[in-house]
């Protein structure tokens, strides 16, 4: 509960139903997998256009898809328990896993942005430097994107990777991004990070520093 992430596994029973995050609070995003079956990963959270009756796919580009039966039973989450529709637990006596996040001050931020489509792109607070994040534009069909501070140790940050790929790094010479401070700053237009749409994202802290231990 102190990192807000959760790892729950259930049993489907064939159909809508809730299940235990075991968190200290609501989760803002959650990402189920069928365990037993040849499924596509299924993403959810409040940042879609339709809230909780919107779903997108961790395994794929696609933008985001709208079948409030199929998805999260139009429920949002409560500080107890998260909602199922028929897609996640349609299947009696198969396995389900879902990973659950919520932004814990100083450690993680779990979020959405607007991009700019601009060279001078837009910055995201997350109250503090990234060590890794990943981001994905929901209102278009491109890649996720993730970034992270060991493969480039100084800004602009130009090496990422396309988690729903199996493709080698990519590399671009124009700079993608800052790590900062306090956050993170776009450097280029690109569409799969900066376009003038919608992007989720998750990161977590170079140096958790609520709960960092003083001298």
């Amino acid at each position: 509960t102190t990192a807000g992430f959760s790892v729950v596994k259930w049993t489907g029973s064939g159909s809508s139903a809730t299940v235990g995050h075991g968190l200290s609070e609501a989760p803002t995003y959650i990402s189920v997998k069928n365990l037993t079956d040849t499924y596509n990963w299924f993403y959810g959270g409040p940042s879609f256009t339709n809230g909780w009756s919107d779903w997108m796919h961790w395994n794929k580009t696609d933008q985001q898809g709208n079948n409030s039966a199929d998805a999260w039973n139009s429920t949002a989450p409560t500080a107890s328990v998260f909602s199922v529709g028929s897609a996640y637990n349609s299947i009696s006596s198969k396995d389900y896993i879902a990973y659950c996040f919520h932004s814990v001050e100083g450690y993680s931020k779990v979020g959405s942005y607007e991009g700019n489509g601009d060279a001078d792109g837009t910055f995201v607070y997350t109250g503090f430097r990234p060590a890794f994040f990943i981001i994905k534009n929901i209102d278009s069909a491109y890649s996720w994107v993730t970034f992270d501070d060991k493969r480039n140790t100084y800004n602009p940050e130009e090496n990422y990777l396309y988690p729903d790929s199996s493709g080698a790094e990519d590399v671009t010479t124009s700079g993608m991004t800052d790590f900062v401070s306090n956050g993170f700053k776009f450097r280029g237009t690109g569409v799969a990070y900066n376009g003038s749409e919608t992007f989720l994202y998750i990161a977590f802290a170079e140096s958790p520093f609520k709960y960092s231990n003083a001298r």
